[in-house]
């Protein structure tokens, strides 16, 4: 196996950025096939790498509890799915770990446990709790709220249309409520661009153009795929063009 160091020009920075790769002397669809899964896994979402767009408002307000600030400790996201709402969720969750709290995400369908030590909790998609899942949520409620706990949920819809009890939807609706709006396509374009560019090279406009479409539409899956193309462009010493994108696609394609 050897270890080597290849190099880019970045004609718009003016820099040449090294990296070092592995060529293990495998055929070449099969390390473009392992390269492509070992990076197709987006980023740990966080607060910092959440692009913002139109919901300042709602990150403002996580970052305040995560340092512990907030007068309120209870705050509801929804948003269409691929809003971001989750990864606020996660993001938040994190911040909270970083400031000393115990934290416990319940994910999509997970039951919440009344009795569970973590001072932050998060859960995710609560529309999708069943009866008993929806009363153990109504009593994490009342015991984060004796405890000075921070609960964090998301869903799709506002507190008023969810098809939960009546008594779970006035305790998600006593604490800050926030729409997360999903980012325009100027936005993700911006986003998207702005990230290759931090890795050090310029995202051709058509090879963006053909990741919008083709790619779901949260952002952490098309970082994931910028790293991917940085990467496979680096070791098999291409540019970042469509053909190499279309291989790339095509590949996480035939693994899903």
């Amino acid at each position: 196996m050897l270890v080597g160091m290849l190099a880019r020009s970045d004609a718009r920075m003016g820099l040449r950025i090294g990296c070092a790769v592995v060529f293990s002397g495998q055929p070449h669809s099969t390390r473009m096939r392992q390269l492509a899964l070992e990076l197709a896994s987006p980023p740990a979402p966080t607060l910092d790498n959440f692009v913002t767009g139109d919901n300042a408002e709602a990150v403002a307000a996580l970052r305040t509890i995560a340092g512990g600030a907030a007068a309120e400790r209870f705050i509801y996201l929804w948003g269409a799915p691929g809003s971001g709402r989750s990864h606020l969720l996660r993001g938040a969750l994190h911040a909270l770990a970083a400031s000393g709290r115990g934290v416990r995400l319940y994910a999509t369908g997970a039951a919440p446990v009344a009795d569970d030590p973590a001072t932050a909790v998060g859960v995710d998609d609560v529309e999708r709790l069943d009866a008993q899942a929806q009363i153990s949520l109504f009593n994490v409620f009342n015991g984060l709220k004796e405890a000075g706990g921070v609960l964090l949920v998301t869903g799709e819809l506002p507190p008023a249309r969810l098809p939960l009890r009546a008594d779970l939807l006035t305790r998600l609706a006593w604490g800050l409520v926030y729409e997360v709006h999903a980012l325009s396509d100027a936005d993700r374009r911006a986003a998207v661009v702005d990230y290759a560019a931090a890795r050090g090279f310029k995202l051709p406009d058509e090879v963006t153009d053909y990741l919008l479409v083709r790619v779901p539409r949260d952002l952490s899956s098309l970082r994931a795929l910028v790293d991917t193309l940085d990467r496979m462009s680096l070791e098999q010493k291409r540019a970042v063009t469509v053909p190499l994108a279309r291989e790339v696609l095509q590949l996480l394609q035939q693994n899903n």
